[in-house]
């Protein structure tokens, strides 16, 4: 973290930090974000992806995209998301490598991300 930042800066930046990180607490969010993390597809796509009900993925990726970190495209009557940046989508796949790893998956990992 930056020392240069005064003591409310800081304390704004934790605050801000911790909403991020709270949106991605629920394994939904996660699942939406991993099916978009290759390229955007639409919502109807994503419900099949994470198999949830239309309803709840709905609801999820609009808190993501509110929050930034999807964004949308809309063709005709479609709405099609994505990862908003380069560097979420780099944190995401980070922290799911590094939990894999300890969890005694990695080798199932590479051998996914070598076939995507």
């Amino acid at each position: 973290m930056n020392e240069n930042l005064s003591k409310p800066q800081a304390q704004a930046l934790f605050e801000e930090v911790a909403n991020y990180f709270s949106l991605l607490c629920e394994p939904t969010r996660l699942k939406i974000l991993s099916a978009v993390c290759h390229g955007e597809k639409s919502v109807g796509e994503i419900v099949t992806v994470v198999d949830s009900t239309q309803a709840n993925v709905s609801r999820q990726i609009n808190m993501l995209y509110r929050a930034k970190i999807l964004a949308r495209r809309k063709e005709g009557t479609m709405v099609y998301y994505r990862i908003d940046s380069d560097e979420t989508l780099m944190m995401c796949e980070t922290v799911c490598a590094q939990i894999a790893r300890k969890m005694g998956f990695d080798r199932q990992v590479k051998d996914t991300a070598a076939t995507s």
